[in-house]
């Protein structure tokens, strides 16, 4: 059997058949991205023959759900289950105290940074390597009974008069550990139901914070101990909360006093008596504090009550430095129970503004001294409190507030220290708006060994988020500058350079720019001080690009450039790079052939793949050749292709061991060959022509050199592709040529994704595109006919398959569409200016001859894979290969011709002869049958719809 007797076909009038009939369409009130509502329908089903039913239908938004909006969001059977099932009562309890603890976190908004934000920075900040030591309660000895006797009063004593023992020489490591486990056993006595041995722990913690022995760790310790308090103070609350609930229902949100039963408020009452009985003062402060939000429970006006109290037993505290961290203390948890009472933070504050002076008294001198601490070190150790105290009192603060600040500041001799919690704490735009009142300040400050540069650091801050008055702005820089540049040390300059770059950036242009770069250029050189402050050197680069996105201007920047050769260090010059280049790719509109940018960017590209090597990830060498492709895309030298082509061989040389951006040159090569074309309207002239081989030789010449085998197949078939279109037909043979003999060097298994699969489907998918091409390549008039076609079926022939895979036959299948195409008189498709095999060969009965013989060759083989297929476990495999061979003839083949049309019948019977053809397939395909029958000249499909039986599975 052959396709000798191939159907004929008129493309066009075939397309015109196919075509879809056009409808017109009344949108209406339809349109596409509306909503779409969803139609509820209640159906009542009255017997099942001759039912009736009665129908309402509601319609609802797509926002909604149909379901739960039928029962208004109440669901009968959960609320009967919830009326008998106590566990349901309780985890109700739970969601309430969830949603209730959010409002309460909510109570100040988002914009308001938490402690939590600040706990991280502290433990980092304030360490040391000296010696800690801490207070436990010693084992006793007494018996079960007596310890149950014992009055609870008795028991607070007992913790504070002795049956302690100091654990000594901790490391800070330990003493952490220690402070976690005193956490732990807290919250295990707390569930194990002894509330005064819970009460014992925090009474025990809360000592540890008048102990600064070791005073550099002093705020560290203060984070650990007030974790443990919020802990202790959480359990209470919710203890007494639970006691609330009433008939399974709990408090409201927002409950009064009133609402709460005699027995919550009892245990209340109780706890605050048991605190009022510890007789040292800080314990007993933070103890109370730690529960101050319990007060709810008992009035209305508890908490404002209190926090004046509290406020004022601060007083009694006589080290400054523990006395600052009890005052943040209580304006933490003063801003989570009742942000609302300023006053009383406020004047938390002012107290603390009264007893200032104590830092500098002798008892502290002399502590220092017995510390070896020296006064600027001391002094940073007030900052997270002082900090925090006035972060709580300026939020949402007004404006008069900073006024008020700025006027105590002076009365105390500018002190720095406060002048830079103030600057830190109150809103940018105020203290933009005031930035020459703050110089003026910060000149005539007593440094009192808070140095000056670290006040113009914070003013700095302040700056690069709010603007300053237009006419102060260059005389706030330079006022600043004298200051930045007069620093000796490389860490304290470039701290404060690197916030003062934002601001110069932001308001100024290329020369102020370039002065700061060379400033910070010639402070960080010497000595290389530069390989110690890498984090803010790449900060100010950072923040140069993110202000400067007109790339010519950036590197016509003179320092720009020397600046980047500060950064020795591999990884970090390669993340420098990475940035510039991402920020080159987002910001930059249009192409560019500026040669500043080129040579620039190329160097910066150059730089990023000369770091990569056989230890550099699979991930980190994508993201750089997808910056580098980045870059590539965006160069453009307009109509001058020589000089782009010029581009891309330089290119090639430069980044040869990153395969994605050869494959992105290969491709704007391409693409440039094909620009070349549409100028030149297709019809070449001779430089044009020589430019366009130029092109197809560089792909040809850099294809080889991708390790990836269907990189290397695709990009064959895709330059072939461009080569014909330009009428380079001994190239494109080339190129076809070259995928040919490939082919058989395809493995089994490829590697996707990471995971090994076989590559049949890969390559199943790559032929049928060759084939696709091959239709409109003219043979080579010293190759013989069809030289492609027959070399590229030996390599399929002697391409090695899986045992179990049918994809050789399919693509022999496929190879029938191609010869049967191409014994058409006109072709599908053609290629502009070059003539294919219809026009060559002009249907030459010699040309279908050989045609037939491939057909037959092709055939003969998929017969003989059929037979091999007719042992019982590969049936199915045979099955699904007949009926696609089947309809391979019912397409292409001329079923006039008796043999064809007896084959096809075969074809049939063998699919559906043991019970493995899909029926429904079978059906539609018998349709399709007669349907055809009844067009123009197919009356013959009549004869075979009747030969081709349908059969049961059974």
């Amino acid at each position: 059997y052959s396709l000798r007797h191939a159907r004929s076909r008129n493309y066009v009038t075939e397309s015109e058949v196919c075509k879809l009939e056009p409808v017109p369409l009344d949108f209406g009130d339809y349109h596409p991205l509306k909503p779409i509502t969803v139609t509820e329908s209640k159906t009542k089903k009255m017997n099942r023959k001759g039912s009736t039913s009665s129908t309402s239908s509601s319609s609802s938004s797509s926002m909604m759900d149909p379901l739960s909006s039928v029962l208004d969001g109440t669901d009968p059977l959960s609320l009967f289950a919830a009326a008998a099932d106590p566990v349901t009562t309780t985890a109700t309890m739970d969601s309430t105290r969830k949603k209730r603890d959010k409002d309460d976190s909510s109570a100040v908004g988002s914009d308001f940074e938490p402690w939590s934000s600040k706990r991280g920075e502290i433990l980092a900040r304030y360490t040391t390597t000296e010696k800690l030591s801490i207070v436990r309660k010693a084992a006793t000895t007494g018996s079960a009974v007596s310890e149950k006797v014992r009055t609870r009063l008795e028991e607070l004593d007992d913790l504070e008069e002795g049956s302690q023992k100091e654990l000594l020489n901790l490391t800070q490591q330990d003493y952490m550990n220690r402070i976690e486990e005193l956490n732990q056993s807290l919250k295990d006595a707390w569930s194990s139901d002894q509330k005064v041995k819970a009460l014992k722990i925090v009474i025990q913690c809360s000592k540890l914070l008048s102990d600064t022995t070791v005073i550099q760790f002093y705020p560290s310790k203060f984070v650990l101990i007030t974790d443990i308090l919020d802990t202790f103070g959480k359990l209470v609350y919710e203890r007494i909360l639970s006691m609330c609930v009433d008939n399974r229902v709990s408090l409201s949100d927002n409950f009064s006093p009133e609402s709460v039963n005699d027995t919550a408020k009892e245990t209340c009452l109780n706890w605050f008596f048991k605190i009022a009985s510890i007789r040292e003062l800080i314990p007993r402060f933070y103890v109370e504090a730690a529960i101050l939000k319990c007060n709810k429970f008992l009035s209305k006006t508890g908490i404002s009550e209190c926090l004046p109290r509290l406020t004022s037993m601060i007083r009694g505290i006589g080290d400054p430095l523990v006395a600052v961290y009890a005052r943040a203390y209580l304006c933490r948890v003063g801003m989570e129970v009742a942000p609302q009472l300023k006053e009383s933070l406020n004047k938390n504050f002012f107290d603390f503004l009264l007893t200032f002076k104590q830092i500098h008294g002798d008892t502290v001198q002399n502590q220092l001294v017995v510390q070896c601490v020296e006064i600027p070190l001391y002094l940073t150790l007030y900052s997270p409190a002082i900090d925090w105290i006035l972060q709580c009192i300026a939020y949402h603060a007004p404006e008069v507030l900073l006024t008020e600040m700025m006027e105590r500041c002076k009365k105390l001799g500018n002190n720095a220290l406060l002048l830079n919690s103030v600057m830190s704490a109150f809103r940018a735009e105020f203290i933009a708006a005031r930035s020459m009142d703050f110089i003026g300040m910060i000149k005539e400050c007593d440094e009192s060994g808070f140095p000056k540069h670290l006040l113009f650091r914070s003013l700095g801050l302040n700056l690069a988020l709010a603007d300053p008055p237009e006419n102060d702005r260059l005389q706030i820089l330079n006022e600043a500058w004298k200051v930045i540049t007069k620093l000796k040390n490389p860490q304290d300059y470039i701290n404060c350079a690197e916030v003062w770059v934002e601001y110069t950036c932001r308001h100024f242009k290329k020369r102020e720019v370039n002065t700061v770069l060379a400033d910070v250029i010639k402070h960080m050189t010497p000595d290389r001080a530069f390989e110690d402050a890498y984090p803010q050197l790449q900060s100010i680069i950072q923040k140069v690009i993110t202000y400067i996105h007109d790339f010519s201007l950036l590197f016509s920047v003179e320092k720009f450039l020397p600046f980047l050769d500060m950064f020795q260090k591999e990884n970090v010059r390669v993340e420098v790079c990475k940035c510039i280049m991402e920020s080159f790719i987002k910001h930059q509109q249009e192409s560019t052939k500026d040669p500043v940018i080129l040579n620039a960017l190329l160097h910066i590209c150059k730089t990023m793949h000369d770091s990569v090597n056989a230890l550099t990830l699979e991930d980190e060498k994508r993201m750089l050749a997808a910056l580098i492709n980045g870059f590539i895309k965006m160069v453009s030298f307009g109509r001058d292709f020589e000089q782009q082509l010029s581009f891309y061989v330089e290119a090639r040389s430069m980044f040869c061991n990153l395969e994605p951006v050869l494959v992105q040159l290969i491709h704007s090569v391409n693409q440039l060959a094909m620009e070349t074309r549409k100028v030149m309207k297709g019809n070449h002239s001779r430089k044009t022509a020589a430019f366009v081989r130029a092109c197809v030789a560089f792909c040809f010449i850099t294809i080889p050199s991708l390790s990836s085998i269907f990189t290397r197949l695709n990009l064959y078939l895709h330059s072939g592709q461009v080569a014909l279109a330009n009428q380079c037909l001994s190239q494109a043979d080339a190129f076809f040529k070259a995928a040919v003999s490939l082919v058989p060097e395809v493995p089994r298994m490829i590697s996707v994704d990471g995971k090994m699969r076989p590559s049949d489907a890969f390559l199943l998918e790559f032929l049928c595109n060759f084939f696709s091409t091959l239709l409109v390549v003219p043979d080579h008039p010293e190759q013989g006919v069809l030289f492609l076609v027959r070399g590229l079926l030996n390599v399929i022939q002697d391409y090695t398959w899986e045992d179990n895979s049918d994809d050789k036959i399919r693509i022999y299948t496929n190879v029938l569409h191609l010869l049967s195409a191409m014994t058409q008189e006109a072709y599908i498709y053609h290629v502009d200016k070059v003539d294919s095999n219809d026009t060559l060969y002009g249907g030459d009965s010699k040309f279908l001859a050989e045609i037939n013989k491939l057909c037959e060759t092709v055939i003969a083989q998929i017969l003989d894979h059929l037979k091999t297929l007719g042992k019982e476990e590969t049936l199915k495999r045979q099955s699904q290969l007949a009926l696609y061979f089947f309809n391979t003839i019912l397409a292409h083949g001329d079923l006039r011709n008796n043999k064809l049309n007896q084959l096809s019948v075969n074809l049939w019977n063998l699919a559906q002869k043991h019970g493995f053809a899909d029926t429904k397939t079978m059906v539609k395909t018998l349709d399709y049958i007669k349907r055809r029958s009844k067009q123009p000249e197919m009356s013959h499909f009549t004869d075979l719809a009747l030969r081709l039986p349908l059969q049961s599975r059974t």
